[in-house]
């Protein structure tokens, strides 16, 4: 005791230790990176150029991270209030990801400090400059939505209407950015026709990245609500996130009819007869996570249990991922067809650092900022 007062020990939540200790590990991996080389830490190639840090960290980053913008379109554009409950979690959590995908670009760069020389040469022909100035502007836009909770906790009125001022705009801005760069990541691989195999081959790539994305971030939106409810005991507003699934039926079924009708308008059909890794990674896909997940979000039953929702969401999340990968990483052909790729330990302990890294942000944000708007949740049924 000190004049006083006592000195208690701090007490820190082990969740929260091992998540730093987890964030420890990616710095000392990512200083050993940027001192060695990237050969240093990755098995990366010239085979393979392009491994898990690309395949997870962007490809699947950025969609699953597109809760922020369909459920801002829902609440700002199109006028459906019933939602506002769960918007600035989408917000945040579409905020983090845009963050995490640019800090694991930054230790998968070549060179990362010429990331800025985007923004003074301008090269109108590449795909990737037309995604870096997108995720870019997104992530201000971001930035910009989940000020108002910043401005509520320190009590700055003007700044915070300022921001109301200009919400459409920049949900506007927001949707069209987003649209723009989750359908040109899957223009990337359209230069690839003799490379990718032709199951997984389209010209429709840009459009079946959208989809996806569009589907997933409801799903995601599901998936962070259930968890955060579980986490700060608070209620799960499931009634909103019931009427919320609605739309990935419609979304995943556009995305099975364009997939389908793609084969079968390239007379390409025949080729799922075959079997092979590209062939069974289609049929599980359309099976397991595209018709599976259109069915158990069709039935009202399903959309009023807690863990239905979650496990249907969990399956247009795995959708994603495993589209992804499959474009990205599993079917293309390499030049040395007797290369072989697994991610070292070192690539698996940056991403997984990176996630460490947004859950503690999340968790910060939830406590000390007014994260979770007024609302009286439906009775979830299990």
């Amino acid at each position: 005791m000190i004049r006083g007062i006592t000195l208690r020990r701090l007490s820190i939540p082990p969740a929260v230790i091992v998540l730093l200790g987890l964030m420890a590990i990616g710095a000392v991996v990512a200083v050993i990176r940027y001192v060695n080389g990237i050969g240093a830490i990755s098995n990366l190639d010239d085979s393979t150029g392009w491994g898990l840090w690309i395949s997870f960290d962007l490809l699947c980053g950025v969609a699953l991270a597109a809760g922020a913008f369909v459920t801002a379109s829902f609440v700002y554009l199109f006028g459906q209030e019933k939602y506002r409950p769960i918007l600035r979690p989408a917000i945040l959590t579409g905020l983090l990801g845009y963050v995490m995908v640019i800090v694991a670009l930054m230790v998968d760069l070549g060179r990362p400090e010429r990331i800025w020389f985007l923004i003074i040469f301008w090269n109108y022909h590449s795909v990737m400059f037309e995604v870096g100035w997108c995720v870019m502007l997104y992530t201000t836009v971001l930035a910009l939505e989940f000020s108002p909770m910043v401005f509520e906790r320190f009590g700055l009125e003007a700044p915070r209407r300022l921001i109301h001022a200009v919400i459409i705009p920049l949900a506007i801005a927001g949707a069209t950015l987003s649209t723009l760069h989750q359908s040109s990541l899957g223009s990337l691989y359209t230069i690839l026709p003799d490379q990718l195999n032709k199951i997984w081959y389209t010209p429709l790539l840009p459009l079946m990245f959208w989809l996806t994305a569009v589907s997933v971030g409801p799903a995601m939106v599901i998936v962070e609500s259930t968890i955060s409810s579980k986490v700060f005991r608070r209620g799960l507003e499931l009634d909103i996130l019931g009427g919320l699934s609605r739309v990935v039926p419609f979304t995943l079924g556009a995305y099975a009819v364009v997939k389908i009708g793609d084969l079968a308008g390239s007379g390409e059909l025949d080729l799922l007869t075959k079997w092979n890794r590209a062939s069974g990674l289609w049929w599980l896909e359309m099976i397991v996570f595209v018709l599976l997940p259109i069915v158990l979000f069709s039935l009202p039953a399903v959309r009023r249990s807690s863990n239905w929702l979650l496990f249907s969401a969990l399956l247009v999340v795995g959708d994603v991922v495993l589209s992804r990968f499959a474009v990205s990483l599993l079917n293309l052909s390499k030049p040395d067809f007797a290369a072989r790729y697994w991610p070292h330990p070192m690539e698996f302990a940056i991403t997984i650092s990176v996630i460490s890294a947004g859950i503690l942000a999340y968790g910060l944000v939830a406590r000390y900022l007014p994260l979770f708007d007024e609302h009286v949740p439906e009775p979830a049924r299990k």
